[in-house]
Protein backbone atom coordinates (compact mmCIF):
# COMPACT_ATOMS: atom_id res chain seq x y z
CA UNK A 1 0.00 0.00 0.00
CA UNK A 2 3.29 2.73 -0.54
CA UNK A 3 0.95 3.84 -3.46
CA UNK A 4 -2.04 4.61 -1.83
CA UNK A 5 -1.24 8.27 -0.43
CA UNK A 6 -0.30 8.95 -3.88
CA UNK A 7 -3.85 8.63 -5.21
CA UNK A 8 -6.18 11.40 -5.15
CA UNK A 9 -9.09 10.01 -6.47
CA UNK A 10 -11.62 8.45 -4.15
CA UNK A 11 -13.02 5.91 -6.24
CA UNK A 12 -9.44 5.07 -7.27
CA UNK A 13 -9.04 4.21 -3.63
CA UNK A 14 -11.49 2.72 -3.14
CA UNK A 15 -10.62 0.16 -6.10
CA UNK A 16 -6.87 -0.05 -5.06
CA UNK A 17 -7.87 -0.77 -1.50
CA UNK A 18 -10.12 -3.79 -3.04
CA UNK A 19 -8.02 -5.07 -5.34
CA UNK A 20 -4.97 -4.97 -2.17
CA UNK A 21 -7.61 -6.95 -0.33
CA UNK A 22 -8.67 -9.95 -3.00
CA UNK A 23 -4.65 -10.16 -3.42
CA UNK A 24 -3.78 -10.63 0.03
CA UNK A 25 -6.45 -12.67 0.67
CA UNK A 26 -5.96 -15.07 -2.42
CA UNK A 27 -2.19 -14.88 -1.67
CA UNK A 28 -2.44 -16.06 2.02
CA UNK A 29 -5.19 -18.62 1.23
CA UNK A 30 -3.23 -20.28 -1.56
CA UNK A 31 0.24 -20.05 0.39
CA UNK A 32 -1.17 -21.78 3.36
CA UNK A 33 -2.93 -24.09 1.56
CA UNK A 34 0.11 -25.47 -1.17
CA UNK A 35 2.05 -26.89 1.53
CA UNK A 36 -0.65 -28.35 3.88
CA UNK A 37 -1.88 -30.07 0.54
CA UNK A 38 1.52 -31.36 -0.32
CA UNK A 39 2.14 -31.98 3.59
CA UNK A 40 -1.30 -34.22 3.70
CA UNK A 41 -0.09 -36.12 0.11
CA UNK A 42 3.33 -36.94 1.56
CA UNK A 43 1.79 -38.53 4.61
CA UNK A 44 -0.52 -40.40 2.93
CA UNK A 45 1.72 -41.99 0.05
CA UNK A 46 4.68 -42.26 2.50
CA UNK A 47 3.83 -42.59 5.74
CA UNK A 48 0.01 -44.45 5.23
CA UNK A 49 1.26 -46.38 1.96
CA UNK A 50 -2.26 -44.88 0.85
CA UNK A 51 -2.00 -42.49 -2.44
CA UNK A 52 -4.88 -40.29 -2.85
CA UNK A 53 -5.26 -39.83 -7.09
CA UNK A 54 -5.88 -36.39 -8.05
CA UNK A 55 -3.46 -34.01 -5.26
CA UNK A 56 -1.29 -32.66 -8.06
CA UNK A 57 -4.49 -31.58 -10.21
CA UNK A 58 -5.83 -30.00 -7.14
CA UNK A 59 -2.49 -28.40 -6.79
CA UNK A 60 -2.50 -26.84 -9.88
CA UNK A 61 -5.51 -24.59 -9.14
CA UNK A 62 -3.61 -23.10 -6.06
CA UNK A 63 -0.84 -22.97 -7.83
CA UNK A 64 -2.10 -20.32 -10.86
CA UNK A 65 -3.86 -18.35 -8.59
CA UNK A 66 -0.85 -18.02 -6.51
CA UNK A 67 0.98 -16.91 -9.50
CA UNK A 68 -1.30 -14.81 -11.25
CA UNK A 69 -1.80 -13.08 -7.96
CA UNK A 70 1.58 -13.07 -6.87
CA UNK A 71 2.38 -11.23 -10.09
CA UNK A 72 -0.21 -8.31 -9.51
CA UNK A 73 1.28 -7.89 -5.98
CA UNK A 74 4.76 -7.40 -7.87
CA UNK A 75 2.71 -5.01 -9.81
CA UNK A 76 1.49 -3.28 -7.29
CA UNK A 77 4.66 -2.96 -5.71
CA UNK A 78 6.41 -2.11 -8.71
CA UNK A 79 8.74 -4.56 -8.18
CA UNK A 80 9.10 -6.39 -10.93
CA UNK A 81 12.18 -7.84 -12.60
CA UNK A 82 13.35 -5.42 -15.23
CA UNK A 83 16.42 -5.51 -17.28
CA UNK A 84 17.46 -1.72 -16.88
CA UNK A 85 20.61 -2.02 -19.52
CA UNK A 86 19.76 1.46 -21.05
CA UNK A 87 18.93 3.23 -17.56
CA UNK A 88 22.91 2.76 -17.05
CA UNK A 89 24.24 4.34 -20.11
CA UNK A 90 21.54 7.34 -19.57
CA UNK A 91 22.82 10.25 -17.66
CA UNK A 92 21.06 13.14 -18.57
CA UNK A 93 18.28 12.75 -16.04
CA UNK A 94 15.71 14.20 -18.55
CA UNK A 95 15.98 11.47 -20.44
CA UNK A 96 16.03 9.04 -17.87
CA UNK A 97 12.34 10.59 -16.57
CA UNK A 98 11.13 10.23 -20.38
CA UNK A 99 12.44 6.88 -20.64
CA UNK A 100 10.23 5.88 -17.53
CA UNK A 101 7.37 7.68 -19.46
CA UNK A 102 7.50 5.54 -22.10
CA UNK A 103 8.35 2.34 -20.21
CA UNK A 104 5.24 2.22 -18.06
CA UNK A 105 3.75 3.52 -21.45
CA UNK A 106 4.50 0.34 -23.29
CA UNK A 107 4.19 -2.07 -20.26
CA UNK A 108 0.69 -0.76 -20.53
CA UNK A 109 -0.41 -1.23 -23.76
CA UNK A 110 1.27 -4.87 -23.32
CA UNK A 111 -0.72 -5.61 -20.25
CA UNK A 112 -3.75 -3.66 -21.84
CA UNK A 113 -3.11 -6.38 -25.39
CA UNK A 114 -2.89 -9.60 -22.70
CA UNK A 115 -5.51 -8.69 -20.67
CA UNK A 116 -8.03 -9.02 -23.73
CA UNK A 117 -6.46 -12.52 -24.71
CA UNK A 118 -6.99 -12.99 -21.31
CA UNK A 119 -10.82 -12.21 -21.08
CA UNK A 120 -11.22 -13.62 -24.30
CA UNK A 121 -10.10 -17.17 -22.84
CA UNK A 122 -12.12 -16.18 -19.55
CA UNK A 123 -15.20 -15.90 -22.11
CA UNK A 124 -14.29 -19.14 -23.94
CA UNK A 125 -13.21 -21.28 -20.63
CA UNK A 126 -16.60 -19.74 -19.24
CA UNK A 127 -18.96 -21.13 -22.28
CA UNK A 128 -17.08 -24.68 -22.50
CA UNK A 129 -16.75 -25.36 -18.77
CA UNK A 130 -14.71 -27.91 -19.22
CA UNK A 131 -13.20 -29.72 -15.90
CA UNK A 132 -10.22 -31.78 -14.42
CA UNK A 133 -9.87 -35.34 -15.58
CA UNK A 134 -9.63 -36.40 -12.21
CA UNK A 135 -11.28 -34.50 -9.97
CA UNK A 136 -13.96 -33.07 -12.22
CA UNK A 137 -13.22 -29.94 -10.99
CA UNK A 138 -13.70 -27.05 -13.71
CA UNK A 139 -11.19 -25.61 -15.59
CA UNK A 140 -12.54 -22.14 -15.21
CA UNK A 141 -11.67 -21.74 -11.65
CA UNK A 142 -8.06 -22.21 -12.59
CA UNK A 143 -8.42 -20.91 -15.76
CA UNK A 144 -10.00 -17.33 -14.71
CA UNK A 145 -7.21 -16.24 -12.58
CA UNK A 146 -5.69 -15.18 -15.48
CA UNK A 147 -7.77 -12.87 -16.77
CA UNK A 148 -8.23 -11.40 -12.80
CA UNK A 149 -4.58 -11.38 -12.07
CA UNK A 150 -3.84 -8.92 -15.55
CA UNK A 151 -6.69 -6.71 -15.00
CA UNK A 152 -4.80 -5.85 -11.75
CA UNK A 153 -1.78 -5.70 -13.25
CA UNK A 154 -3.52 -2.90 -15.81
CA UNK A 155 -4.95 -1.35 -12.93
CA UNK A 156 -1.79 -1.20 -11.32
CA UNK A 157 0.28 -0.30 -14.70
CA UNK A 158 -2.11 2.44 -15.24
CA UNK A 159 -1.39 3.78 -12.17
CA UNK A 160 2.33 3.84 -13.10
CA UNK A 161 1.55 5.89 -16.13
CA UNK A 162 -0.19 8.52 -14.24
CA UNK A 163 3.18 9.25 -11.89
CA UNK A 164 5.53 8.77 -14.62
CA UNK A 165 3.68 11.03 -16.30
CA UNK A 166 3.09 13.62 -13.33
CA UNK A 167 6.96 13.23 -12.18
CA UNK A 168 8.14 13.95 -15.37
CA UNK A 169 6.03 16.89 -15.72
CA UNK A 170 7.03 17.91 -12.04
CA UNK A 171 10.35 17.79 -13.50
CA UNK A 172 10.21 19.98 -16.44
CA UNK A 173 8.23 22.72 -14.26
CA UNK A 174 11.11 22.84 -12.24
CA UNK A 175 12.98 24.07 -14.57
CA UNK A 176 16.12 21.33 -14.55
CA UNK A 177 16.45 20.74 -18.11
CA UNK A 178 19.91 19.62 -18.61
Amino acid sequence: MEYYEGIKTPALRMIYRAIISVQRFVCYICAIALPLIITYQVVLRYVLKAPLMGIEELLTFFIIWLYMMSGSVASERRCHIECGILTLYIKNEKTIKIFKCFKSIFSFIICAWLTRWAFWYFQYSLGLWKTSGILKIPMFFGESSMFLGLAFMLFFAALEVIDSIRELIAFLKEGKRV
